[in-house]
């Protein structure tokens, strides 16, 4: 039922002259689920004080709750024609009431900003309402309205569907892939850096959140479910920063559908923050990111780092290596050409990076893994505070070619962690010392020296001398063919 819900609701918005394509989609779906969430959560919390004889507060004034302005019913339950407002009149009040007023919250909680009220004036002054028929969005609330969120299995349902129009946006073009890692990479990344309760775990470009929901449901399987455990991983677990607007709405719904009720994610540019003042309050045991490649930052950016260059991902990496508590632990994702470009920022970022951490682990992946990405990536996993002595590589070859209808699998992912456990040597696997890198450019290239030989290719006379001789064999069998003719 969910899945054709989201199906209609694509298709209605396909009609619609103000959505374009799935980036639009997304963020108008999003907005409206929001809103259906929030009221499934305060009619949660209403009933729960009234089981203890108590008033609940509820978060949004009476007009604005989505029982009054979305689905008012009469008393059978059903939609009530003659009090639900549609077409222009829906428009008007969803843009010139509605937005205004959830975008004040922003500034009515401005000292409490993990609050849900301060995410919600977050969400509604970076989105904008795209939907220009009423008519449209009366359907669209009819839809959404179906959907239930009071089970952990529907919430569960939810989450699934929701990860499957983030993956259809990446792959719709424009900067959707941005926002898209391979969850079987991500789950791998989880598994060798193994987050536990009572760590913190950050992801300073969170995009839609992949590292931190995947990282959730890991922990959330293998703890013990608890009152108190439970508070922790909602509460004071999981940490991110997006920059862009319809990347951080869509990455505060994507948590909230996996069952974390307030995010921790700040709508700001990471980049901005001058390292220098990064403090050890301000320090995670675990991060987890695919910051995005080649973006070229302002210099005033650039200038809060030590080591300066346009590359965005090369100043992330930075910025992680800073936020990262002594003894923590990392898997980020980068270009591969970190390892052997010769410029003075990717040779000095290098050296920085092996005196500084462990680099133990480089993971290879093939071209192909990130759809619509021309870029090969590998993933450093490194821990803080002792300098690296040497580098275990692991070169994934998926057996295929990678791409929109052969994506990567969690089955191309069980060899790297299995082997990574004991960094054990193979033919797609070696060992590197750092003592025996040249010290002036620290080239890490990916050079495998386990892999089999290949043939010798043969020499251009033998390949002419065996082409007469099938020649003279070829005409010999046509002369005793025509012999018998």
């Amino acid at each position: 039922m969910f899945e054709q819900t989201f199906r209609n609701i694509d298709d209605i918005l396909y009609k619609d002259s103000g959505a374009d394509s799935e980036l639009d989609y997304i963020g108008q779906t999003s907005w409206v689920l929001f809103l259906r969430y929030l009221d499934e959560l305060e009619q949660i919390k209403a009933d729960e004080a009234e089981l203890r004889g108590e008033d609940y507060a509820y978060i949004l004034d009476e007009d604005y709750r989505w029982p009054n302005w979305a689905m008012p019913k009469g008393a059978d339950g059903k939609l009530d024609h003659h009090a639900a407002m549609t077409g222009p009149d829906l428009v008007q009040f969803v843009d010139g009431k509605l937005f205004p007023y959830l975008a004040s919250f922003k500034q009515k909680a401005a000292e409490t900003p993990k609050s849900i009220q301060y995410k919600i004036g977050e969400i509604f002054t970076e989105l904008k309402n795209r939907v220009q028929s009423g008519y449209n969005l009366r359907e669209i609330l009819e839809y959404i309205d179906e959907l239930k969120f009071r089970t952990q299995k529907e919430k569960h349902e939810l989450s699934h569907l929701y990860e499957t129009k983030i993956k259809n946006m990446g792959n719709a073009g424009r900067n959707g892939g941005q926002y898209y890692t391979p969850r079987p990479l991500i789950r791998a990344m989880i598994k060798v850096t193994d987050p536990k309760l009572g760590e913190k775990v950050y992801d300073g470009a969170a995009g839609s959140c992949g590292f931190l929901c995947e990282a959730f449901e890991y922990m959330y399987e293998r703890m013990e479910k608890t009152t108190t455990n439970l508070k922790t991983i909602q509460e004071d677990t999981f940490y991110g920063k997006e920059k862009k607007n319809l990347a951080y709405v869509i990455g505060i719904m994507n948590m909230i559908l996996h069952g974390i009720e307030a995010p921790n994610l700040v709508h700001t540019n990471t980049l901005g923050e001058n390292i220098r003042d990064i403090q050890e309050k301000n320090r995670y045991h675990v991060i987890l990111a695919n910051p995005p490649f080649g973006g070229k930052e302002r210099k005033e950016v650039q200038q809060n780092f030590d080591i300066k260059t346009g590359e965005t991902a090369f100043l992330f990496l930075q910025h992680f290596i800073k936020t990262l508590k002594t003894g923590g632990r990392a898997a980020i994702v980068i270009k591969n050409t970190f390892l052997s470009n010769t410029d003075n920022a990717s040779v000095n970022l290098r050296k920085h990076l092996l005196a500084s951490c462990k680099l133990h682990t480089v993971l290879d992946m093939p071209q192909g893994t990130f759809l619509g990405a021309g870029v090969k990536t590998v993933v450093l996993f490194f821990e803080k505070g002792e300098p690296t002595k040497h580098i275990w590589y692991y070169q994934l070859n998926a057996g295929r070619s990678l791409g929109k209808t052969n994506p990567l699998n969690d089955a191309d992912m069980v060899e790297f962690v299995r082997l990574q456990a004991t960094q054990a040597e193979t033919e797609k696997s070696w060992t590197l010392k750092v003592a025996d890198i040249d010290e002036a450019t620290c080239d890490l290239s990916v050079k495998n020296p386990n892999s089999p030989e290949e043939a010798p290719l043969r020499s251009p006379q033998e390949i002419l001398a065996e082409m007469e001789t099938l020649d003279v064999e070829t005409n010999n069998i046509l002369n005793s063919i025509k012999e018998l003719l």
